[in-house]
């Protein structure tokens, strides 16, 4: 069977090839590991919480309806905390929905939610439903959200797949096509034109980058080898990310402590400004993840 289920877990294995699988777990719906022939692909902190008594560090977290911290008051996020409610909320498996590619989905409403949490989001008079369909391929894991307004009033969102890469060193790590691109840089609070023909890392690294054409590929690279390509379908921003020392230390749950050397957290999303989604209207957004292939350069790093 592709599809295992467990009280707290859900395996979804290639028919042909048992050594290409992905684990996710029902609190967050977060996808705690990605093997592709045997080869583990994501990062997952070892003092990450499985339990479902904090969101999980590692993996594939969800951010809904807010990222970070809102700092607007009239906004109806404010008062949320930080990356909203999706990644600690328990979601519904819904089972199965094709053989070929193999997926299947998990769902969220408001009755999932922790209800004081729930109750911060707009007194809790929004209603809402997510579907998350994960799809897996021989060398892609595709993520798919749909986000639903299912009630009478219109409200904004932001959606993220905060998505943290398991890497052999970040030293030898480059990432490509986020050259002229208006980045946001949350450790300089400026935003400015990413002028660099490829990002590299000697140092802590938060930056968002905002409105990139969805037909560019965000690539990572080692030592002229593509380890990753991230695709995008209708999110048209990214947050790049690293720790590095400091940060790391103040983690509790980021262990090692030297982790931040085998991570990197490449994030498609819509968060540069929140998507307003009507009453009865849907909206939807995807990340495609896939191994190796050709260095495609899709900016002028001349």
């Amino acid at each position: 069977m592709p599809v295992e289920e467990t009280e707290t877990e859900v395996i979804l294995t290639l028919p042909n090839d048992p050594n290409t699988k992905v684990t996710i777990l029902k609190y967050g719906a977060t996808i705690i590991s990605w093997e592709n022939k045997g080869d583990e692909k994501l990062w997952l902190s070892k003092a990450a919480k499985l339990d479902g008594s904090k969101p999980v560090r590692g993996g594939v977290p969800l951010v809904f309806p807010c990222f970070g911290k809102c700092n607007d008051e009239s906004n109806p996020a404010y008062k949320l905390p930080q990356h909203g409610f999706a990644r600690n909320s328990t979601w519904e498996f819904l089972g199965q929905t094709t053989e070929s590619p193999v997926t299947i989905q998990f769902g969220l409403g408001p009755e999932q939610v922790d209800q004081d949490l729930y109750k911060l989001w707009n007194d809790g008079l929004y209603d809402f439903t997510l579907i998350l369909s994960i799809t897996l391929g021989e060398d892609h894991l595709k993520t798919n959200i749909e986000v639903e307004n299912t009630g009478d009033k219109d409200f904004k969102f932001n959606w993220l797949f905060h998505t943290y890469f398991k890497i052999p060193d970040i030293t030898d790590i480059i990432v490509n096509n986020f050259t002229d691109a208006k980045c946001y840089d949350q450790l300089i609070g400026e935003t400015y034109e990413e002028k660099a023909p490829m990002i590299s890392f000697t140092e802590e690294f938060d930056r968002i980058y905002k409105g990139i054409d969805t037909q560019k590929t965000f690539q990572m690279i080692e030592l002229g080898k593509v380890l990753m390509n991230v695709q995008r379908e209708n999110l048209p921003d990214s947050v790049v990310w690293n720790p590095w020392i400091k940060k790391s230390e103040g983690l509790a749950d980021f262990e090692p402590k030297d982790g931040y050397m085998n991570m990197l957290c490449i994030e498609p999303g819509h968060v540069a400004e929140f998507k307003n989604l009507k009453s009865g209207e849907k909206w939807s957004g995807a990340q495609i993840l896939s191994t190796g292939g050709e260095i495609k350069v899709q900016t002028n790093i001349y």
